[in-house]
């Protein structure tokens, strides 16, 4: 049996890493406004602005993200941004699905994550998640800091890329636009935009969508968050040549 639900969890990995691109094909290089407000919601979160988080939550919801999209946006965001912003802005939410209920307005709960098998090898499924996105066929030897501290390379494999990951919330497209939003808008983290800017074009998104993605933060975040993320991008694609 619990092979079985092991099958099925790798099923999911490969469907989450590849349905996108059929949406893609009909997006071109333009960003929905659903995306727009994940964008806004993972940007907020990582500076703190909470009066511009206030806004993009409400924008969010009314542009049809559920309740849980969001919270699992701000779930995943404690990993890059760390617990204090998350919380905040999970705090953020919370008073604003108050008051809109207070005001009598409905907003849709949405799905919730599907069970995980008790068994489920976390080890092995963040490894292959991690080895997809940086688009290698096979899961390479530990080298780097992987090599210089174990313990956060674990953490990385078995609680990001799998506790975190595997729920099937928000897909793995998603994901990597939530992070590369995020971190676009902190000091310091070009070095892993450019590897995350990478990894979007391994998991569905073109370098069109990318470019417009620093439109939005130029329209609605940033003109010095948008310049670093253009000059990121910029190199890599020209790395990725």
């Amino acid at each position: 049996m619990w092979r079985k639900q092991a099958l099925s969890l790798f099923i999911l990995l490969i469907i989450s890493t590849t349905s996108f691109l059929k949406a893609q094909t009909m997006q071109n290089e333009h960003i929905t406004s659903k995306q727009e407000c994940f964008i806004l919601i993972s940007s907020f979160t990582a500076n703190g602005d909470t009066d511009k988080l206030k806004h993009a939550i409400i924008k969010a919801l009314e542009a049809g993200l559920s309740i849980n999209e969001i919270k699992e946006t701000m779930i995943q965001l404690y990993a890059y941004t760390g617990f204090p912003r998350s919380l905040n802005a999970l705090g953020t939410l919370k008073n604003i699905l108050d008051e809109r209920e207070k005001q009598g307005i409905k907003d849709v709960v949405g799905k919730e994550a599907s069970p995980i098998p008790t068994n489920f090898n976390k080890d092995e499924y963040g490894a292959r998640v991690r080895a997809n996105f940086l688009g290698q066929k096979e899961i390479p030897s530990p080298s780097g800091y992987q090599l210089f501290a174990p313990t956060i390379d674990t953490f990385l494999k078995e609680h990001l890329f799998a506790d975190i990951f595997v729920r099937d919330i928000l897909n793995h497209q998603t994901r990597e636009l939530i992070t590369i939003s995020a971190l676009a808008s902190m000091i310091g983290t070009e070095s892993q935009l450019q590897a995350h800017l990478g990894i979007c074009l391994n998991v569905g998104w073109c370098k069109e969508q990318l470019e417009a993605f620093t439109v939005v933060l130029e329209k609605e975040v940033g003109i010095k968050e948008t310049q670093s993320a253009r000059n990121v991008l910029t190199l890599m694609l020209k790395n990725r040549k």
